[in-house]
């Protein structure tokens, strides 16, 4: 969901996504992810241009959740904050509202600067810290089809090896 209404969450709302990330699996449960919650509206703002492209809704967000994690607590710390990541959206969904993943890692501003270093200088992220990326949450501004399953590509789907359907 790209685009939100002006509603702000509750309080047990924010509770909830926030309970769905610290209850995420983890490698080892290493718990190497942290998050910062970000609602305020200047702040969204200056987000919203971490990317060239495709993060200048974040400006509209009720919510943003900043996903990080310490390489040093665990080699998987990508595979464990996008799990984290994703708990976040399932659970914004389950709560009837919309999300939206904001890739940082590997990605730059307009002007060419790493984006995990725009959003550092933003939020004063202590440097061991990763950003992995940015969830986007807010009430659904649009309604949305569902997936057509006719769409489906069950041929990358393989049973016992390679090769077979």
């Amino acid at each position: 969901m790209r685009k939100f209404t002006d509603e702000e969450l509750t309080q047990d709302q924010v509770v909830a996504l926030l309970k769905a990330a610290l209850m995420s699996p983890s490698s080892k449960r290493s718990n190497p992810w942290q998050f910062i919650v970000v609602d305020d509206k200047e702040t969204l703002q200056k987000l919203s241009l971490c990317k060239e492209m495709g993060a200048s809704f974040l400006k509209d967000a009720a919510l943003a959740i900043v996903v990080m994690a310490d390489p040093l607590t665990s080699d998987v710390w990508i595979e464990d904050a996008a799990i984290a990541s994703l708990m976040i959206q399932l659970q914004a969904e389950d709560m009837g509202l919309g999300s939206c993943w904001i890739q940082v890692r590997e990605r730059f501003t307009a002007s060419g600067v790493p984006s995990g270093e725009f959003v550092h200088e933003v939020l004063d992220i202590p440097l061991q810290l990763q950003v992995l990326n940015i969830v986007a949450i807010g009430h659904k501004g649009m309604e949305r089809k569902p997936f057509n399953e006719e769409h489906l590509q069950w041929e990358k789907i393989h049973i016992n090896k390679y090769g077979e359907q």
